[in-house]
């Protein structure tokens, strides 16, 4: 399989790190999709499935914090929201302090349909560490906390906030 450049400027370890690790997502989005019997009801895209996380997170969230918070803007933000409200993912509600503000919440429904992807992500990959020794399994476990962390650290200090990408 040939290699795509990242382009990354980072010193010769990082670089390889940063390609190894995409090249684990990539691998990763595919192996999820795969699979008719995996898929859960109503499958959202990356960009609805990211609304869940946020809201998820951050519990309660109003459709300009979101639109931060996912990079993008109110209008785009609030057509997704209606779909995802329209097949019961999220609930809609004004703000009592400010009925001009709409408050939005993770309903139970798409808390479980989180649940449900959560665990079809982690049989799928139950299966694929399950063929590393021991030894790898350790240091992949040590490595992926250590990333976790520096990405939060790298989020948090682009003032993303604490909801803003998926959990790890």
């Amino acid at each position: 399989m040939p290699r795509r450049s990242g382009g990354a400027s980072h010193g010769d370890g990082t670089a390889r790190a940063a390609s190894a690790a995409r090249d684990v997502v990539e691998l990763l989005e595919v192996l999820w999709s795969q699979g008719a019997d995996t898929a859960v009801t109503a499958p959202l895209s990356p960009s609805q499935l990211r609304v869940l996380y946020v809201l998820e997170r951050a519990e309660v969230v109003n459709l300009r914090t979101l639109a931060g918070e996912l990079g993008s803007t109110a209008p785009s933000v609030s057509r997704m929201c209606d779909r995802l409200h329209a097949v019961g993912y999220i609930e809609r509600a004004y703000n009592p302090a400010d009925r001009r503000e709409l408050e939005l919440r993770l309903s139970r429904h798409g808390s479980t349909y989180l649940a449900r992807v959560r665990a079809r992500r982690e049989e799928a990959l139950a299966r694929a560490v399950s063929r590393m020794s021991v030894r790898d399994q350790a240091a992949l476990a040590r490595g992926l906390e250590a990333l976790r962390s520096a990405a939060r650290e790298t989020r948090d200090g682009a003032g993303l906030g604490s909801a803003a990408s998926e959990p790890a």
